[in-house]
């Protein structure tokens, strides 16, 4: 799952660069906290059934399973929840008109900087980020070239 959470993370970097909209930041916020508890409420209590002596990859288990294998089925039925508002999130942000983004959507105030106050060396100020949001077809004519 952790490899899930960097997708999540990456689409919720990238998107709104790529699509030219910012998506409902509420809205992340709630996908990610009930996947979080879906996700650990899902495979915490494997762990347990594993502790217990439960065979991994078995159609039928002893009845002595059953009350983990229902806290894991729900923890799934609360990833699928959170999966829906993910869907949610990419759609809002699709069927949105407004185009507020700026270039660097994610530049931080200079006080965010590392201690030599050198924007240079921010992870935002690549050349991508100094591009329209979301950037156009053919924004160069040559190859640019970052010294």
């Amino acid at each position: 799952m952790g490899a899930v959470f960097a997708l999540f993370a990456a689409f919720y970097y990238w998107a709104p660069k790529i699509i030219g909209n910012p998506y409902n930041e509420v809205l992340g916020q709630i996908h990610f906290y009930t996947m979080f508890m879906g996700v650990n409420i899902t495979f915490l209590p494997q762990h347990f059934l594993g502790l217990a002596g439960m065979p991994r990859r078995i159609p039928d288990y002893p009845d002595a399973f059953s009350g983990w294998n229902l806290v894991s089925s729900f923890g799934s039925l609360v990833s699928i929840v959170s999966l829906l508002v993910f869907f949610y999130v990419l759609f809002d942000m699709l069927s949105s008109k407004e185009f507020n983004i700026t270039n660097n959507y994610w530049h931080y105030p200079p006080f965010f900087y590392n201690n030599n106050n050198d924007p240079s060396t921010d992870a935002t100020s690549s050349l991508e980020w100094s591009l329209s949001s979301p950037p156009s077809f053919h924004c160069y004519s040559n190859l640019p070239v970052q010294s």
